[in-house]
């Protein structure tokens, strides 16, 4: 167990920030399931800016690495185009 004030509080603020991290990105792999599940490409369409601003904001903030947010930006786009 941690002895100093600090190490206390870092405990606790990495726990906060460990919840919020999974939960937005648990989040984010919902919605890229619910277009990737889409049959009506309007309503793919319409979701995909949004998926694709929440992946954005996860590569930002390095919960998950810029490189696999291009591949499944990337791939999202071409699925909906290929609806």
């Amino acid at each position: 167990m941690a002895n100093h004030k600090s190490a206390l509080k870092r405990i606790r603020s990495n726990e906060k920030r460990r919840v919020l991290n999974k939960y937005q990105h648990k989040t984010t792999r919902n919605a890229i399931k619910a277009i990737r599940l889409a049959t009506v490409k309007a309503e793919a369409a319409a979701k995909l800016p949004t998926v694709i601003s929440m992946i954005d904001k996860l590569a930002k903030k390095n919960i998950i690495h810029a490189n696999k947010a291009s591949n499944l930006k990337s791939k999202l786009t071409k699925l909906v185009a290929k609806l």
